[in-house]
């Protein structure tokens, strides 16, 4: 069964509102089987609204609305769709006898407006609402042309359609089976890669990427690559089986950018190589202010591994907290890679961590020059707590100038958190100074 998601509401169009229905419904359809070839927008205007239905009739078999179904002049939906399969609207007594005890129930009056709420095309059947007083309409008809549409209709309100929407999918399980369709589910997982570029990584998997069940695909995150692997089978354990086969393969391809799958993080990455080990990790950070930090202590249960945070934005701290060489920041500057070595020194013997990390770059937009533009950082990384071997690493980090502020200051963080899981797995290489 082919499905298109169609979202009306001129506010998404002017961009008031985003629309995170089409993708949460779209989740949703997987679940079921149900492909879906194409999300829509489009305003509140009979006329659009009904040549979108147009397409969408002659190359879907399974149509399903968001938005629209108030009770103000500008919700459309159920009457555009009436006028344009030539269907009268009538009545639904329950639905009228809901609304107005919604009202009773609320001590309020009600609008005469409210009651186009309970209109539906002629045979059609209420979705009914448990929230609000918009009910939905789940409706089979014919094209002039015979071929049969399946229609299903929600509250643009993202929690009502939440409410509505598991008589929807029992909707469309009915018409799976009418249609002689087997039930099939369509299963996604999301493998998480930093370290390593989309089109890199596209051409370590190519070969993979050919396959059509399951299916490869790669897609860019937030200051990482993610690879979907999605495939269909007869039940979740089937399915569950070619995901894996295909997720391992992937690994296998390029496991030193690897650290985790579908909600993974790379501080939650690091959070379990400092709890296998049994170690404390402290902090220093100048231009990330906090951030890494922050992102460290995100993962519950991180008192565990957190031992001593510090921001050390000037360089008299730097000097006071750390022990950085007053002639050191003189001649190499605070952005350096001495900086950074004695910046994690300094922390390790201050703080008896078993390990320290430690980061100072250019965040930018100003304060850049030709020899150290902004986006440049260093990540010192010194280990060795009591009956540990001393070793310490830095390393240099470039980041585009042209992102923002706040990107930049979140790539640095993925940098010294990739570098510090690669140092506790004893994988990591210093750069030369």
């Amino acid at each position: 069964m082919k499905a298109e998601i169609i979202a009306v509401g001129s506010e998404l169009l002017l961009g008031d509102v985003i629309n995170s229905n089409a993708a949460w419904i779209s989740k949703e359809l997987a679940a079921l089987g149900v492909d879906v070839h194409y999300h829509l927008t489009v305003g509140d205007n009979p006329a659009r609204i009904q040549g979108i239905v147009a397409q969408a009739c002659e190359r879907s078999d399974l149509l399903i609305f968001t938005g629209g179904l108030g009770p103000t002049d500008d919700d459309l939906t159920i009457a555009t769709l009436a006028d344009f399969f030539q269907t009268p609207l009538v009545v639904d007594p329950e639905s009228e006898e809901t609304i107005r005890n919604r009202f009773i129930a609320r001590g309020m009056p009600m609008s005469p407006s409210n009651l186009k709420q309970a209109l539906k095309p002629e045979g059609a059947e209420t979705v009914k609402n448990p929230l609000g007083t918009a009910p939905g309409i789940a409706w089979q008809i014919n094209t002039p042309a015979g071929k049969p549409i399946r229609l299903l209709t929600f509250p643009g309100v993202p929690k009502e359609l939440y409410a509505l929407w598991p008589q929807g999918a029992e909707w469309i399980r009915r018409w799976q089976a009418q249609a002689g369709e087997t039930p099939a589910v369509l299963l996604a997982r999301h493998l998480h890669f930093f370290g390593i570029g989309e089109s890199k990584l596209g051409e370590l998997l190519s070969d993979l990427m050919q396959s059509a069940n399951p299916t490869v695909a790669p897609y860019v995150g937030q200051a990482e690559v993610k690879i979907r692997v999605a495939a269909k089978a007869d039940s979740p354990a089937a399915a569950e089986a070619l995901v894996e086969a295909m997720s391992q393969r992937v690994i296998e391809r390029c496991p030193d950018y690897y650290f985790g799958g579908d909600e993974a993080t790379l501080e939650a990455y690091v959070a379990h190589w400092l709890l296998k080990k049994n170690w404390q990790v402290a902090v220093a950070e100048s231009c990330t202010g906090g951030l890494l930090s922050s992102r460290l202590t995100d993962v519950p249960g991180s008192s565990a591994y957190t031992h001593l945070n510090v921001v050390t934005y000037s360089n008299a701290e730097k000097t006071r907290l750390l022990d950085v060489p007053e002639e050191t920041l003189a001649q190499h500057g605070a952005v350096s890679f001495p900086v950074a070595q004695a910046m994690a020194e300094g922390l390790l013997r201050y703080s008896g961590a078993d390990v320290a990390l430690s980061i100072t770059g250019i965040a930018g937009p100003d304060g850049g020059s030709e020899e150290k533009p902004v986006g440049l950082a260093y990540v010192g990384i010194a280990q060795g707590g009591v009956d540990q071997r001393k070793s310490i690493w830095v390393k240099k980090v470039l980041v585009n100038s042209r992102y923002s502020r706040q990107d930049i200051k979140h790539w640095f963080t993925q940098y010294a958190l990739s570098y510090l899981a690669q140092a506790l797995q004893g994988k990591l290489e210093s750069d030369a100074p």
